[in-house]
């Protein structure tokens, strides 16, 4: 993401989680603003990771209701089970 102009935005804590957020801050000489940025962007970044995990499962789901093309999970599992031996299977092949 490209840095842009910051804008300050205000953000209401409890008592108690503020004096949590201030103790870690303390013990990790990070600034409680500092600490505040690191975990939303964090969790920005894993929301919009499970975001498009769910967007591709949609478009997965579309697509099989148009193709009807698919692999068993008794056959993914077999594929799974043989990975790290010495015969080890090839990927199921999607069939209807």
């Amino acid at each position: 993401m490209a840095a842009t102009t910051s804008r300050p935005l205000s953000v209401k804590l409890d008592q108690e989680t503020r004096v949590r957020m201030e103790q870690l801050a303390k013990a990790r000489r990070r600034t409680t603003h500092w600490m505040m940025r690191e975990a939303i962007q964090q969790y920005v970044d894993r929301e919009e990771k499970r975001e498009a995990f769910r967007q591709a499962a949609l478009q997965a789901w579309a697509d099989f209701q148009m193709t009807g093309l698919h692999a068993t999970a008794e056959e993914v599992d077999a594929w799974l089970a043989s990975w790290g031996t010495d015969h080890e299977l090839p990927a199921p092949v999607c069939h209807k």
